[in-house]
């Protein structure tokens, strides 16, 4: 494709994804399905191209004012995640040279918004939770995460899988915490591989998998993934399970099940009954009160915590959203707090970093269940294997960062119902 035919798609992607009215992975799905004829390495630059624009927005804003022509093809062209010769090969000579103008610009010397590149809200809630580690997590969450994978250990072994992807051409190493992690730099095409096509692993952040290592269930157990999703938390329990027991998959959106389905069937897994329902109360939920052994609520929260993944959410979100969202997981939590049964484990987390969706409900759940002991994290996940568990934790609670941790931003608090 001709560089500038490139550049083009680049301006006209980037004014679709900023409009901000929907999620910029949704918007770049449908933007590629619509130009099919693109190359991987085509696609690959536009996407990446797109996700710096939304990481550094309003810097990148601030220095495209000095160009002229699209915004869009500015904002494009300062963030090119490409070559830097196609990249000339694109622009006009004026172009080329208003841009080594703007390259040259010391970014340090730039107002502190600009180097954030956060709203003002999220920026001062960010310092009140890390104070002088500011810098280095705006730092970790401007990085494109690294992929992560989660070893089934019903199918494999993790140094198998590790030769064989080896062997394919992708060096993987092992995770510092999670006993069943690989991690991977750059994308490479996973679902055309034997081990994935065989599932002998599932994308997963190593800080998903160390829920799940945190909820702990046994052989033989019931166990209840309350907002499953796509399963991803479902599939590691399931092979914690040993594919024995009864695991329910618990969410509202029949959508987000389905895309459990094709995973399920790659897993092995037959112990998992998923089942859309229609609210925290429903009749299913009733019927379940005070029988299962352990519960995990991965609660709907801000997303905030995969901003290294979504940086679209740093701009979508907003306080308000933030208020209303925290009445729905207390709510939620309670709500699924009922089926535990005494003796029974009792996890709730978030992918945010926020402490208002934290610390926050949990502080609130116990006050309001006395019924339920609080369970210290660390302890939990050294028994299940976890590497280095005290790095994991503050207080009580699972607490993951970014910067500290190279996962996505995770909290989880873990209770036992009183016999």
């Amino acid at each position: 494709m001709h560089p500038n035919a490139l550049l083009d798609l680049a301006t006209e992607l980037l004014r679709q994804v900023l409009k901000l009215d929907q999620p910029a992975d949704a918007v770049v799905s449908a933007f590629f399905r619509r130009h099919r004829g693109l190359g991987q390495r085509e696609r690959h630059s536009l996407a990446e191209t797109t996700y710096a624009v939304l990481r550094q927005r309003l810097r990148l804003a601030h220095l495209a004012q000095s160009g002229s022509g699209a915004l869009e093809r500015r904002l494009a062209a300062l963030a090119w995640q490409g070559s830097d010769t196609f990249l000339r090969g694109a622009l006009g000579p004026q172009e080329q040279k208003w841009l080594a103008e703007v390259q040259a610009i010391d970014v340090e010397g730039l107002p502190e918004k600009l180097r954030h590149n956060l709203p003002d809200w999220l920026a001062s809630a960010l310092k009140k939770e890390v104070g002088d580690e500011f810098w280095p997590l705006v730092k970790a969450i401007e990085q494109a995460a690294h992929l992560d994978l989660r070893v089934n250990t019903l199918k494999a072994k993790r140094e198998d899988v590790r030769v064989a992807l080896a062997e394919a051409g992708i060096d993987a190493q092992i995770t510092p915490y999670s006993p069943w992690g690989l991690r991977i730099e750059g994308k490479p095409a996973l679902q055309k591989l034997e081990p994935f096509i065989r599932g002998d692993v599932e994308v997963q952040d190593e800080g998903s998998q160390l829920l799940a290592l945190l909820l702990a269930p046994k052989r033989g157990e019931m166990v209840v993934d309350f907002c499953a999703g796509a399963g991803g938390k479902t599939l590691a329990l399931g092979a914690l399970m040993r594919n024995t027991g009864r695991l329910y998959a618990f969410d509202v959106s029949g959508h987000r099940l389905e895309g459990l389905k094709p995973r399920l069937a790659r897993s092995g897994l037959s112990n998992v009954y998923p089942a859309q329902i229609a609210h925290e109360r429903d009749e299913r939920i009733k019927r379940l009160a005070g029988k299962i052994d352990r519960v995990l609520v991965d609660a709907p929260c801000s997303g905030l915590g995969t901003l290294r993944r979504n940086p679209d959410l740093k701009w979508r979100q907003s306080p308000k959203a933030i208020e209303e969202m925290n009445a729905k997981q207390r709510d939620i939590l309670a709500s699924a707090a009922r089926l535990v049964k005494p003796g029974g484990r009792l996890v709730y987390a978030t992918c945010s970093l926020l402490s208002s969706e934290n610390e926050a409900v949990a502080v609130a759940f116990s006050a309001a269940h006395p019924d339920f002991e609080p369970l210290p994290a660390a302890p939990a996940l050294a028994a299940a294997q976890v590497e280095r568990a005290d790095e994991l934790v503050s207080g009580d609670h699972l607490r993951l960062w970014p910067h500290r941790h190279q996962t996505d931003g995770f909290f989880a608090a873990a209770w036992q119902r009183r016999a």
